[in-house]
């Protein structure tokens, strides 16, 4: 086989995805081709790469370049992580211009007008690596790891629909966390499901695995004083200590007390919300939930989801580590495996195009659902009982996604200012072109091309 990684100079991404390489015996003997803009910091991950393998003994060979092309000829799985720019500086922007134009938005990452400006950034270059991958290696998986995930799975899915293109988030792995202290169960003996659109998706099914016991009114029940008193600033930080975002810092912990205190559950109260109203849990943790529902202003914790954003920024600016454990801390690895063995196990979450998937959603659109893996691929698993409830409030995004797909494709400003005012976040119109103007102007490095 042969793997190419995408971003792979970020030490996060590249070091984290060859250490789950390391541990796949399908994938022994291996040619791994790392692959990045930054030649410095890609060189610094192959000299890793290399002191591992070679610490290790190892069955991998691994290089590096510069040049896409040529680290895409004889491709079998493309695992890509990318993002433009300075990702925090951008992120302040798409999150506090269009609050000075009078748009209020929870968070701005993935939905509102923050989350379109984040798609209309990152869709050209990762279309670009979709279009060299097609006439390279049109065989390839193509597995993608970048946000806005569901703009960019229906974007490319539009371009591209021949593409092997399948969308990975780890947020689903959240229930597993909650659900076993929340139940006071083994986590082997949960079974649940999930559906939605990514960062936008709910737990619809769960129960005993043995017994079949339905498992949602002990949810129900506990849930809120669960996400009340636990404290998520320890699971988040615990779960990106695990995965080598950062290391063991009690000075971390220390300049970040007065977060920590307040920092409970930053999506807490909007949790509450559904569960009362709608009888569901959202699987989210960091406020991306309230992104794409216009009255979510009104309902979430404010300065939870402040105190939130400041942490993760800290945690994202400590050094990462420079070693490679030799441990499984993402997905798509074993997807990987499980195709390459035909294991036929299911995925909890894939994000892949909707074709019936999710019967009242738009088939265009790409959707997080569960899949089986094996031989044939991957495959969503059809989601038939969805609420109706639910299902309206993705309904009331989707348009957002079909008008940033075209505005991408056709490179068309007024895509742009229609996507905005379709919007569930945009409750007024009068200065929206002016503000989209002004981000074109302030980030025409990334969104010049619109016209």
């Amino acid at each position: 086989m042969k793997i190419v990684l995408v971003g792979a100079g970020s030490v996060q991404f590249g070091c984290g995805t060859l250490g789950d390489i390391f541990c796949s015996e399908y994938l022994a003997g291996s040619e791994i081709t790392l692959h990045d803009i930054n030649a410095k910091a890609l060189d610094a991950v192959l000299k890793t790469a290399e002191a591992s393998i070679g610490h290790h003994k190892l069955p991998f060979t691994v290089n590096a370049t510069t040049d896409r092309r040529a680290a895409f000829k004889g491709a079998d799985f493309i695992i890509s992580s990318i993002e433009v720019g300075n990702r925090f500086q951008l992120w302040d922007e798409d999150w506090k211009v269009p609050l000075q134009y009078g748009v209020h938005q929870v968070y701005g990452e993935n939905g509102g007008p923050g989350g379109v400006f984040h798609a209309l950034r990152i869709i050209p270059p990762i279309l670009d690596i979709v279009k060299d991958a097609t006439e390279i290696c049109p065989a390839a998986y193509i597995f993608n790891y970048s946000n806005p995930m569901t703009a960019i799975c229906t974007a490319v899915k539009r371009a591209y629909p021949e593409a092997r293109f399948i969308g990975m988030c780890h947020e689903i792995g959240w229930l597993s966390r909650w659900l076993p202290r929340m139940l006071g169960m083994k986590p082997e003996d949960i079974y649940f499901r999930a559906a939605g659109l990514n960062h936008f998706s709910c737990m619809l099914e769960v129960k005993d695995r043995a017994s079949g016991r339905d498992l949602y009114p002990a949810v129900r029940e506990k849930a809120p004083g669960f996400f009340q008193w636990e404290s998520g600033y320890s699971d988040v930080l615990d779960s990106y200590r695990e995965t080598g975002v950062i290391e063991e810092s009690e000075q971390f912990d220390k300049k970040n007390a007065n977060k920590k205190s307040r920092y409970e559950w930053a999506d807490r109260r909007l949790i509450k919300f559904m569960l009362e109203r709608y009888g569901l849990l959202p699987i989210t943790t960091d406020s991306h939930f309230g992104e794409y529902l216009g009255w979510a202003w009104d309902v979430v914790d404010h300065r939870g989801i402040m105190d939130f954003y400041d942490v993760y920024k800290a945690m994202l600016s400590q050094n990462a580590r420079h070693d490679i454990q030799l441990k499984t801390t993402e997905r798509v690895v074993p997807i990987i495996d499980g195709i390459l063995g035909d294991a036929g196990f299911e995925e909890s979450a894939v994000n892949v195009r909707n074709d019936g998937l999710i019967p009242d959603l738009p088939s265009w659109i790409a959707v997080e659902v569960p899949a089986t893996v094996g031989k044939h691929g991957v495959r969503g698993i059809p989601v038939l009982d969805a609420p109706k409830g639910y299902l309206s409030l993705l309904r009331g995004y989707c348009g957002v996604y079909d008008l940033t797909a075209e505005a991408v494709i056709h490179k068309k400003k007024s895509l742009v200012v229609q996507a905005m005012l379709a919007n569930p976040v945009v409750h007024q119109a009068s200065h929206i072109e002016a503000m989209v103007d002004r981000m074109i102007a302030q980030q025409g490095k990334w969104l010049g091309y619109l016209k």
